[in-house]
């Protein structure tokens, strides 16, 4: 299985280096981590300008988005219902495995 490298770096200084396992039906993996760095970059941004948001809102937007992307395909809904959780359990599992580094606090 591919695997799509994706490196972030928090607000905070924590850095996530995480493996995404790629779908086998995946057609352009630079498309994908194209699109996820214009996700990741646009609610960062707006994020900035609407100031404090809690992290349990930003999640239910995140998942309205995807459930809404998941109703606009012509396909049953259980097909769906499957990809998009298969899909959500692989990210889950590779960003839970990447460690989270973060530098040492304080002056040095």
């Amino acid at each position: 299985m591919d695997h799509l490298p994706y490196s972030v770096v928090t607000d905070t200084g924590d850095t996530f280096d995480i493996q995404f396992p790629l779908s086998p039906h995946t057609q352009d993996s630079v498309r994908v981590h194209q699109l996820l760095t214009t996700i990741m970059n646009g609610l960062a941004n707006d994020l900035k300008i609407l100031g404090d948001v809690s992290n349990g809102d930003i999640l239910q937007a995140v998942t309205m988005a995807v459930a809404i992307r998941a109703r606009m395909i012509h396909a049953p809904e259980s097909t769906m219902r499957e990809i998009v959780s298969n899909l959500t359990e692989t990210a889950l599992e590779a960003s839970y495995a990447a460690e989270r580094k973060s530098e040492p606090a304080g002056h040095g």
